[in-house]
């Protein structure tokens, strides 16, 4: 009997040794990428730091491509002017999510990294202003507070109109459309951030104008007084919206501010936004 009980117990030491020497190591590859597909993209990468079998299935092209905008083939051929089956999801994803230029360098797009969303910026050197070539009214100033290192800069005019348009292939989904501006000119000096006010005026007699359009029908308008001299403003234009019948969708957005009763002036016009519109209240509130 007692050497039936030291066998027993031996058994279950044995089997306790085994479970002990169990670990992450021996997850199979492909039941860690069945998890992956269910995180965002960051928590992938973190994960992937633990070891070799989380790490190999973090590389699996199948948890990438659900981490991929559905037009990502769209976006590689035309932004990074690569044939799609080139580059692994992975590496797909990673130089999407880095900011793009096209169009010579006055657009720009990247993807969220959190969510894979589609985002864009439109240059005001990629837009039509009425009255840019005359340095009476207008100057092109680089400055590091755009991303395109560059903004257009009002002096003084009567007519103020800038349009812009982008033909593009949309995920399907909401968007939102924001022009970023600034009453005052910025600049550095000795090395701290100072903004010129002595140039605005004639923002408070009328309100600016904004116009937004798609080539599917939408069309919205709205009306808003520029606001917080010395700020980065961004200013809603209005939403559209994209289906899955929608491969190609052309968007013409504009702000202007026509009364020639007045000048205005002193504004910087730095870009247009188009994000998710379930980005507006976390970045724009």
């Amino acid at each position: 009997m007692g050497a039936g009980v030291s066998s027993d117990l031996d058994a279950q030491k044995g089997t306790t040794n085994f479970q002990l020497k169990t670990g992450l190591n021996d997850v199979p590859e492909s039941c860690i990428s069945s998890i992956f597909m269910y995180l965002d993209p960051p928590e992938i990468c973190k994960l992937a730091r633990l070891n070799k079998a989380f790490r190999g299935a973090s590389l699996a092209d199948f948890v990438w491509e659900t981490k991929l905008p559905s037009n990502y083939r769209y976006l590689v051929e035309k932004v990074l002017g690569r044939n799609p089956d080139s580059l692994c999801k992975k590496e797909t994803f990673a130089r999407l999510c880095s900011p793009n230029r096209f169009d010579g360098g006055n657009k720009e797009v990247w993807l969220d990294k959190n969510s894979g969303k589609l985002c864009l910026s439109v240059s005001a050197k990629a837009m039509i202003i009425t009255g840019i070539d005359d340095r009476r009214y207008w100057n092109h100033i680089p400055t590091e507070e755009s991303r395109f290192e560059t903004v257009a800069y009002l002096q003084q005019i009567w007519w103020f109109e800038v349009v812009g348009e982008l033909e593009f292939e949309f995920p399907p989904g909401s968007y939102s459309v924001f022009f970023r501006l600034h009453l005052g000119k910025p600049s550095k000096r000795f090395g701290r951030r100072v903004c010129n006010l002595d140039q605005v005026h004639g923002w408070n007699t009328k309100p600016v104008r904004f116009q937004l359009s798609t080539s599917t029908g939408h069309q919205i308008s709205s009306e808003c007084y520029l606001y917080e001299p010395g700020n980065w403003v961004h200013y809603h234009a209005g939403d559209f919206v994209i289906d899955d019948s929608n491969p190609t969708t052309k968007i013409k957005f504009s702000m202007m501010q026509i009364d020639c009763t007045h000048t205005k002036g002193g504004l910087c016009v730095d870009s247009v936004f188009i994000y998710p519109s379930e980005f507006r209240q976390m970045r724009f509130k």
